[in-house]
């Protein structure tokens, strides 16, 4: 079989750039089960309600729904088990220093297949209050207006 070439999205945590400030990301690798790989394949993942934390050392996502294989047997996955991260120690250590930090949590951005292998992209985030999410809506609604503008200009349109 030929082996898996570039990136294949499987889930997406859109609501997670809305909801937190991002201030750092990383690419952690996943210890799975193989049904659960297999459902991945089919493009089933939810990463709305997950989360990791670091526990004794160890970087766990938790809160992940990857639903059950459909033509899996007893020896089918939970859906929502606490799954291992794959990370360096330096990379879990200068997490665990941050997190520390009052307000700060670590949420998946994304879940893909690079080269085969499950990967799933983690960002130290904090979380916006709503007056944030409101400046900077406004923000690329005003950036948006502002290209829209600069079009029409260099088109010979006047405003």
């Amino acid at each position: 079989m030929a082996k898996e070439q570039g990136q294949k999205m499987v889930a997406q945590n859109k609501k997670a750039r809305h909801d937190y400030h991002i201030e750092d990301t990383w690419e952690a690798g996943l210890v799975l089960m193989g049904t659960e790989v297999k459902s991945l394949r089919q493009g089933r993942a939810s990463l709305v309600d997950g989360f990791a934390e670091i526990d004794n050392g160890e970087a766990w996502l938790l809160g992940v729904h990857i639903p059950e294989y459909s033509q899996g047997t007893w020896t089918n996955h939970a859906a929502r088990r606490r799954r291992k991260l794959l990370l360096n120690r330096s990379e879990i250590d200068k997490i665990e220093r941050k997190i520390t930090d009052k307000g700060y949590t670590i949420v998946p951005l994304a879940l893909y297949f690079k080269d085969g292998r499950a990967k799933v992209e983690i960002a130290l985030a904090k979380g916006k209050k709503s007056y944030d999410k409101r400046h900077t809506l406004a923000e690329r609604t005003a950036n948006r207006e502002k290209v829209e503008a600069v079009q029409r200009r260099l088109k010979g349109h006047r405003d």
